[in-house]
């Protein structure tokens, strides 16, 4: 992508996916509009649009539709590469381009430094993008292993991902996602490198990361009950903002957040998948 921009002689830069589908002809004009329009004289802005998934099933509505309409918002640790990425060439110049420093997560990191530096929007319109991924490896296992790769690089644990060269997998395997070996990588970490006072402060920044993006067990809710509430109504992450927030800023919290999360993710979900992988193994030559 870095070197692909370079190439490139337009004002404006448009990163997307190759599993990306555009069906509307209008949608990159009006995106060009839109962020031409809140320009206003200057160059730090950039646009992601909101996301549909292209299914082959209709299994997990729920959870994909709480997932295509996270992709509507413009908060922390929403923006990925699926939504794509309009900005003015001079910005990304200013941004030094994507990160090339680990081959994953450069998508959010360029997201975030975007909001640090200049402003991101939602573009009108909406991109299609493959459900394969989801469907192929089972939804809510991407998804764990999704929030495990946000919080652990959230938190600074970037020695995970060298250790686990294989937590992206190619779109070309089909298998069953496996986790357990994820949550064993963590295990031999808090044994050989951690120690009990190194894996406390890591659960610790861990549960801090967890409880500022509590939101999203708010918003999940404005999502289940969308059908009651209408289009457009939060006031279940409102009630989280206004209320909730400022009500669990303390460091009490972050620690009993913190260690929630590791007898959630190290007292069951390790030791749960530990026991369905070893079936899915069995059932599914694809899986590795």
């Amino acid at each position: 992508m870095n070197a692909a921009a370079e190439l490139a002689s337009g004002d404006y830069l448009l990163f997307l996916h190759a599993d990306s589908r555009i069906d509307d002809a209008d949608l990159l004009g009006n995106a060009v509009r839109a962020i031409t329009h809140e320009l206003h004289g200057h160059d730090r802005i950039a646009g992601h649009f909101s996301l549909r998934f292209m299914r082959t099933t209709q299994r997990n509505g729920m959870a994909y539709r709480y997932a295509e309409e996270k992709s509507t918002l413009n908060r922390a640790n929403t923006t990925n590469g699926d939504q794509g990425l309009l900005l003015p060439k001079v910005f990304f110049e200013v941004l030094g381009g994507f990160d090339e420093s680990m081959p994953f997560l450069e998508d959010q990191r360029i997201a975030e430094k975007i909001r640090s530096q200049g402003k991101l929007m939602t573009l009108p319109g909406v991109l299609k993008t493959s459900a394969r991924r989801f469907e192929a490896e089972g939804f809510h296992r991407r998804y764990i292993l999704m929030s495990m790769m946000m919080g652990l690089h959230s938190v600074g644990v970037d020695a995970f991902f060298v250790r686990a060269p294989g937590v992206y997998r190619t779109q070309q395997e089909t298998g069953t996602l496996l986790l357990s070996p994820f949550f064993n990588l963590i295990r031999r970490m808090m044994n050989d490198e951690w120690g009990v006072g190194g894996t406390i402060r890591i659960f610790y920044r861990l549960g801090r990361y967890i409880r500022q993006n509590s939101w999203q067990m708010f918003f999940f809710l404005d999502v289940l009950f969308r059908p009651l509430l209408g289009a457009g109504r939060y006031p279940f992450l409102s009630f989280h903002d206004r209320l909730f927030a400022p009500c669990t800023n303390f460091r009490i919290f972050n620690a009993v957040t913190g260690m929630t999360c590791f007898i959630w993710f190290m007292g069951i979900l390790a030791p749960f998948f530990w026991l369905v992988d070893r079936r899915v193994l069995q059932s599914d030559p694809l899986s590795t």
